[in-house]
Parts: C-alpha cells; structure tokens; sequence
C-alpha cells in the first residue's frame, strides 16, 4: 500500500486546485494557459501589497518572490541575484506533488514572478528551467529586467491596479476572454457527454 501524506486541509485544497486545472486544461487546451497567466499577474498584484518596499532593487525582488512562495508551502531560496536578473530554485512546490497532475499550473509562478518584476523594473522574463511538475529534481527559474538574457514568458507594460481598486477586479477585455473560454469549456463537456451517451447506447445494443 502506498504511502500517503496525512490528510489535511493544505492537502485537500492543493488536490482540489490541481485537478480542476487539470480539467480546464483537458476542455479547453492551450487557451488555459492564458486563463492562469492572467490569474497570476493579478494574484501577484495582491501578494505584493503585503509587503512595504519604498525602493525596490533586485535584491528586494528576490527577497519578496522567495517569502511568497514560501509562505504559501514552498521551499524556495536565492541562488543569484545581478542588476540584470535573478536566480530562485525550489526543493518543493506548494502544490506538492500534487503539481505533476497540472503542471501548466507552473505558469501560475511565471506570472507571479514576471508581473511584479514588470511592474517594478518595467520589465520581467520568466524562464522556467527546471521543474518538479515535469520530474526535475527541484525548481530552478531565471527572472530577467532585460530583453536578451534568455528565452522565456515575457511581461511588460503592466500597470498596477490596487492602488485605485481591487486588483482582482478584472479588465473588461479580460473578463471578454475568460467569458469565451469558460463557453468552449461547457461546450466541450456536453459534447463529451453526448459522445458517452451515445457510446452507452452503443454498448447496450451489442
């Protein structure tokens, strides 16, 4: 018999989460991946206001990036900070495991790391070199303030939006977005169970 972490209500919500992205991922294919990058951006916006920083620098930024995810159940650490980009890695994830279910979820991280940076460096690029989510090891993710350093997501332009509101209240293009994804998500699901009420019928003929 398998060996299973204790139950717990971390436990259960990072199962829950992880399959329901699993899920919207099955329906709705790549489109998902625009759904949590934009997730992302916002719930980034929000953890940074927990922090007081009247000057950010690289140094801050790393301090900050790493303090999230560790208190969310992770277990990251700084390997290199430069004027031109950091380096975080990560012996565990706060999904846990449970992240190798949904590993597009890692983008989630991306956007969480590249919209503070563009927000305060005006420029960030996220390369996610290695990941427990796909069977490395551990996490290991270069944040860039420059085009050039390496190849990854790139975010740029951002405005921060709490400062006048709710960063979780969505654009109206955005809202238009997930609006249309959600739709093709419902229709993939009755088209799904369409097809097994038609397998079913198949099956009872035979």
């Amino acid at each position: 018999m398998a060996v299973k972490e204790p139950l717990s209500a971390n436990n259960f919500l990072c199962k829950l989460i992880t399959q329901y992205a699993h899920i919207h991922h099955r329906t709705i294919g790549s489109k998902a991946q625009e759904y949590i990058r934009q997730l992302g951006i916002r719930s980034g916006e929000w953890l940074e206001s927990y922090y007081d920083i009247p000057s950010w620098t690289p140094d801050e930024y790393a301090k900050v990036i790493v303090d999230i995810k560790n208190s969310i159940g992770g277990e990251f650490f700084i390997s290199e900070v430069t004027p031109h980009y950091v380096i975080v890695k990560a012996n565990s994830c706060p999904f846990g495991e449970f992240v190798k279910d949904a590993p597009h979820l890692c983008k989630m991280t991306a956007s969480v790391f590249g919209g503070i940076a563009a927000r305060h460096f005006n420029y960030g690029e996220v390369n996610l070199r290695k990941r427990i989510a796909i069977g490395d090891p551990g996490c290991e993710v270069l944040i860039a303030f420059v085009p050039g350093i390496e190849e990854g997501d790139k975010f740029e332009n951002l405005k921060k939006i709490h400062d006048n509101g709710d960063p979780f209240t969505w654009k109206e293009d955005t809202i238009t977005l997930l609006n249309e994804e959600l739709k093709q998500s419902d229709e993939m699901v009755l088209t799904l169970l369409k097809e097994l009420e038609e397998l079913k019928e198949q099956v009872n003929q035979s």
